[in-house]
């Protein structure tokens, strides 16, 4: 099938194929790349700078925190945070009756882990601080963070707008 003519057109082809890949190659390489050495070894500028002021301001790291706890707890709207506890009310209710999670009503105020009837995790079991609406923040904005072990499996909500208008929700339940 193969004699040896055949098998040196095909080993000529494969040798001419990777000599014609490798000009392109070269010649592509000196006609796009724009390092020093395609310039004969001196520098040249770009087209264009921009330049960067490296002061940055001291306040930059406040501007991009956002506005204060303080602030946004004080405008918060509780017909809102209702709406945003819809993503709570899987696990917790706020009539009274326990779920996969303690009932809500009254939270704010109340000692953490002190519904009677509830299996806390042992994190949450011994702490005794009441819940603030500081302490109600910091908890729904990472929960597993704030307390080690806890059993709630919610990864949090970053909005700070959200986590301040559920607490105020909260404070309205009793």
């Amino acid at each position: 099938m193969f004699d040896t003519m055949t098998l040196t057109k095909v080993t000529g082809a494969v040798c001419g194929s990777l000599l014609v890949y490798m000009f392109i190659s070269w010649a592509g390489e000196s006609i796009y790349h724009g390092g020093a050495e395609s310039h004969g070894g001196e520098e040249v500028a770009q087209a264009y700078a921009i330049p960067v002021d490296d002061a940055a301001p001291t306040d930059a790291a406040a501007a991009d925190e956002g506005p204060a706890w303080d602030v946004v707890y004080a405008a918060a709207d509780p017909a809102a945070g209702e709406k945003v506890f819809k993503k709570c009310g899987a696990c917790h209710k706020v009539d009274g009756s326990n779920g996969t999670g303690p009932h809500l009503n009254g939270v704010v105020g109340r000692p953490r882990g002190s519904v009677a009837d509830f299996a806390y995790s042992d994190g949450m079991a011994s702490i005794h601080d009441p819940w603030t609406p500081e302490l109600l923040e910091v908890f729904l904005l990472n929960p597993k963070a704030d307390v080690a072990g806890t059993k709630m499996g919610f990864a949090g909500l970053p909005n700070i707008k959200d986590r301040a208008d559920v607490i105020a929700y909260l404070a309205t339940t009793k």
